[in-house]
């Protein structure tokens, strides 16, 4: 059906800066997943877990991970998305490929760089939003530290889905479920937020609560997990149009233009 799009998100302990292992975990996760999967959400520097060591981690534009996600996408017949580290140009960036069944792709570069972490100066923060066109969806793919900015989610082009990739602490984690959950109200869109589990290298604890909300802010899973897990749930374009055929909320926005 075209208005349904199977999503998988997959909420896992990363192996601190090790890409080798970190694609070798989720490439089994991938291969329990039965056919007809059109989405696949992978969290924030899925390969190496969240690192200011740009210089020893960061991977070209056509780097082993982003050839990883095209191969995963040609024989899983799927999209896939999730950030990995990236030297582009003499910048390092946080970059996020969404790649599609074809191997094409379309990539957008974390916004907000976490300055508590020093992210910023790491990493070049991007200036460009990113819309994708799949399977008659309009999908909206932002990062981590984004989902505190809700200027820069705001719906404008009648996206149906927001996705946040991420790796998001326990100590503010509580955070996290309410904004997620007030994106997807205030933009009357489904909103997936997948995180990551376990300690990373510097010691920060990581409990998951991967959420999938819909246009009213209900979880369609339980967004309250710490456990490694893979998930499945089926998104209905036409809930979300019904919404707003009912609530035309989004017709009532005030008018503003972002500026640097």
């Amino acid at each position: 059906m075209a208005n349904i799009l199977r999503t998988a998100v997959i909420q896992a302990d990363l192996h601190w800066e090790d890409t080798a292992k970190n694609l070798e975990l989720f490439s089994a996760n991938i291969a329990t997943l039965d056919d007809g999967i059109d989405l696949i959400v992978l969290p924030e520097m899925f390969s190496t877990g969240f690192s200011m060591n740009a210089e020893k981690l960061a991977e070209a534009t056509d780097g082993r991970t982003f050839k990883w996600m095209q191969k995963i996408a040609k024989d899983r017949n799927t999209a896939i998305t999730g950030s990995v580290i990236i030297k582009d140009g003499g910048n390092y960036y946080n970059r996020l490929y969404f790649v599609y069944p074809d191997g094409a792709f379309e990539k957008y570069d974390k916004r907000h760089t976490f300055t508590l972490a020093k992210e910023n100066l790491t990493y070049t923060a991007g200036k460009e939003r990113l819309v994708v066109e799949y399977k008659g969806w309009k999908i909206c793919p932002l990062v981590c530290y984004d989902l505190r900015f809700p200027v820069w989610a705001r719906n404008t082009e009648d996206y149906d889905l927001l996705i946040y990739v991420a790796n998001w602490p326990e100590t503010r984690v509580h955070a996290w479920d309410v904004l997620l959950q007030a994106r997807a109200i205030e933009n009357m869109s489904y909103c997936i937020g997948v995180n990551r589990t376990g300690l990373d290298g510097n010691s920060y604890k990581y409990n998951g609560h991967t959420g999938v909300y819909d246009g009213l802010g209900v979880p369609l899973i339980d967004s309250t997990s710490a456990e490694d897990f893979i998930k499945i749930v089926e998104l209905d374009k036409s809930k979300i149009e019904e919404l707003r055929s009912k609530l035309k909320f989004l017709q009532d926005r005030d008018q503003f233009n972002i500026k640097d």
